[in-house]
Parts: structure tokens; C-alpha cells; sequence
């Protein structure tokens, strides 16, 4: 099966992939690109140098992070090594022919370019992250790096408000920061529950800073054969979970 990659209006070289196109399987099935989790190196280490080459990249030029639901940004201005790149939840470059992934299975995989084509950006953008700045911390990150045009941005597969039931810890996290951002939850099914709009929030976090970002309309809770879910992994009582990978490049 191909590769599926999903691209926005962003001018630099970037892909959202899907869950076809590798050789991963079972639960991993097929382009699985996380480190972390239970499937075998062998599977995943293929699958990457798979996306690197879709990107014009050499494998080892693949750069990833261990996403902890943060604020840190990386700079990378050389490769690293596959797994050293420190913990982080979005990665920043300058440097022509390095590719950064983010991994993700329903937190929103953003990706940023600046006009001038100089600066380039990805963020892995849970609630937990949003919430604490993540978004506007790549853009501060990416103008310090001498970003000199208008940043764009744009919001790849994700979970979506119809399929992100939540409790009222997450609520009220959401607005203890700002009332106003009630605006991204509606009535749940069952009294105390809502449904909270992750890429709708993501885009107003943007905005409010100066950045205009592109939703792409894909659910990746709904879309089983498409997307890897953490979601839909909890509702079915499952253990093993894949994770799809989101690149951008200058």
C-alpha cells in the first residue's frame, strides 16, 4: 500500500501522514513512527526512512523529540541521533535538508513556515500543551531564530470536538486560563461531560498570536482506517497503539 500524505497550503516542502504505506502490524498497522511504544524497531526504523525519502531526506536527517506535553522548543540546526533528541514538544530549524517529525494519535500535529521560507517549524499540541503556551512559545522560538515574514501555521489530523468527550478536570484547566475559550466546548452526552474542539482552540491560541492557521478536516478518532487513535484505543480497552508522523522542511 503507498504512502498517503496529506498536505495544507503551507509553502514549505511538509506531509501530514497516514497510518498506509509500511510495514508495521497488528495494532501498528503499517506506518507507525513512534519510538516509545511496543512495536518492534525493526518495523518502525523502516517506515521512518520510508517518510524521510517521501521528504527528499536522508534517514538519519528525521528529527524527532520526546513529546512530553510541554512548552520546550528544540533548535535544530544538526542532526542528532534517532532518540537523543532531549525532551521537547515542538522542534525549530533554520537549516536547509533537516526534516522534523512530530508523532501523534489524536493530539494536533501543527506545522509552522515563515514567508520568507527561512524558518521552520512543528509542534505536538495535546490539550495539556496548549493550555500551557506550546503554540505561542514555537512562534516566539521561531522568531528568535530570525523568522522575518508572516508565520503560518497549519493544524493537521486530530481528534475533533464530535469524537472529544471530556471531563471537567480538562474544562476547567481550559478556563482557568481564559473564561472566554468556553466558546470550544458544547454539552456532552451525560451530565458533568463536554465536548471540547482541540483544533478549534489550537487556531484561536494562533490567532491571538498573530498567526493564521489552516484546520485540515480530518478526525482521527472517526477515521480508524486512516488514523492511529488514543481515544478510540481507551474506549475498546486496548493496550497497543501506533502513532502516525506529521514532517516539515525548508
Amino acid at each position: 500500500m503507498p504512502l498517503e500524505i496529506l498536505t495544507s497550503t503551507l509553502a514549505a516542502r511538509h506531509g501530514f501522514f497516514t497510518r498506509d504505506g509500511c510495514v508495521s502490524t497488528g495494532p501498528y498497522a503499517s506506518l507507525n513512527c513512534s519510538l516509545s511504544g511496543a512495536d518492534r524497531q525493526e518495523n518502525v526504523l523502516p517506515n521512518r526512512a520510508l517518510v524521510a525519502a517521501a521528504m527528499g531526506v536522508a534517514a538519519d536527517k528525521l528529527l524527532g523529540v520526546r513529546q512530553v506535553h510541554g512548552v520546550a522548543v528544540r533548535v535544530a540546526d544538526t542532526a542528532w541521533r534517532l532518540g537523543e533528541g532531549g525532551e521537547a514538544d515542538a522542534i525549530i530549524t533554520k537549516t536547509p535538508g533537516l526534516a522534523l517529525g512530530v508523532v501523534t494519535a489524536d493530539c494536533a500535529p501543527v506545522l509552522f513556515a515563515d514567508a520568507a521560507g527561512k524558518v521552520v517549524g512543528a509542534a505536538h499540541a495535546g490539550w495539556r500543551g496548549a493550555v500551557a503556551g506550546i503554540l505561542e512559545a514555537t512562534v516566539q522560538a521561531m522568531i528568535g531564530l530570525g523568522a522575518e515574514e508572516k508565520i503560518t501555521a497549519a493544524i493537521g489530523p486530530c481528534i475533533h470536538q464530535e469524537s472529544y468527550e471530556v471531563s471537567a478536570d480538562l474544562r476547567d484547566a481550559v478556563l482557568a486560563r481564559n473564561r472566554a475559550d468556553e466558546q470550544f466546548f458544547t454539552d456532552g452526552q451525560v451530565r458533568q461531560k463536554w465536548h471540547f474542539d482541540l483544533p478549534g482552540y489550537c487556531a484561536a491560541r494562533l490567532a491571538s498570536a498573530g498567526v493564521s492557521a489552516e484546520i485540515l478536516p480530518y478526525d482521527t478518532c472517526a477515521l480508524e482506517q486512516k488514523f492511529f487513535s488514543h481515544r478510540r484505543r481507551t474506549l475498546r480497552s486496548e493496550t497497543a497503539i501506533g502513532h502516525q508522523i506529521s514532517v516539515i522542511r525548508l
